[in-house]
């Protein structure tokens, strides 16, 4: 005889916080590709999937890496590396119709998700997105790092912490025209 209920035991990536399969199912039933996009400390990766019977199929997979390839001397991880990283993507696969997944990531107003999120819709690809949910133009274009760098310019030892790896390739006061120039040979290509 039966003392105790039932237990039913969840999947192992449901139990480890990494797969929410109810929001997936959701995704899959729209039988859209989906771009998914993940922040690491050091880069921005992302990828267009789409669903098939014996399991997802990557189309295209690019990390922000990609941008030494046009000329890219800052950070790749802030919010104008993503921007590009994300125009890169669209420009890549061209006019297509898409869902915006973040997964598990948490949803930030303005960050850099957002950002990689603009660049897509900027180089062509259709998801929907609310546009109040990107970053300003002027984040975008790297502006509030050259206000920073400008301020730290009095001290020295501040400017060269924050900025120690950037000052090899390039002045971070510039960052808006070297943003312009890059997105520029992006767009030609």
């Amino acid at each position: 005889m039966k003392s105790s209920k039932t237990r039913t035991i969840k999947y192992r990536r449901s139990r480890e916080g990494k797969t929410s399969y109810k929001t997936r199912l959701k995704l899959l039933l729209s039988k859209k590709s989906r771009i998914t996009v993940r922040k690491s400390s050091k880069y921005i990766r992302a990828q267009i999937i789409e669903y098939v019977p014996k399991g997802d199929k990557v189309l295209i997979t690019i990390s922000s890496k990609i941008l030494k390839d046009f000329g890219w001397k800052g950070n790749f991880c802030n919010i104008p590396a993503a921007y590009l990283t994300g125009l890169v993507l669209a420009k890549k696969t061209g006019n297509k119709n898409c869902i915006f997944d973040i997964g598990l990531q948490t949803s930030i107003k303005g960050n850099v998700i957002f950002a990689f999120a603009k660049g897509c819709l900027d180089g062509g690809l259709i998801f929907p997105c609310s546009e109040n949910v990107f970053p300003s133009e002027e984040k975008i274009t790297g502006k509030h790092i050259a206000d920073f760098a400008k301020l730290l310019k009095k001290d020295k030892d501040r400017f060269e912490k924050q900025f120690g790896k950037l000052i090899k390739s390039m002045n971070p006061e510039k960052i808006v025209d070297h943003f312009k120039e890059v997105k520029q040979k992006i767009l030609e290509k």
